[in-house]
């Protein structure tokens, strides 16, 4: 039988969307959308996004990685 439920991810735009989150240094960085989908399909994520802003990533290839490892 086929699957019934299909999940598409883009993984470029999340990983865009996820290091905006990690170099953005306002507060405001919560109201992202990608941080609201997040919290509802996958709240793991959110903390590990937040390990990576206090460790100081600040290359797009960290977040790719780990993007490409969780999906």
């Amino acid at each position: 039988m086929p699957p019934i439920f299909r999940l598409a991810i883009d993984q470029e735009t999340l990983t865009d969307e996820l290091f905006a989150f990690v170099m953005d240094p306002r507060s405001t960085r919560y109201q992202r959308q990608v941080v609201k989908e997040l919290r509802a399909l996958a709240p793991g994520v959110i903390p590990v996004m937040e390990m990576m802003i206090l460790d100081g990533v600040d290359e797009r290839t960290h977040v790719r990685e780990y993007v490409a490892a969780v999906i």
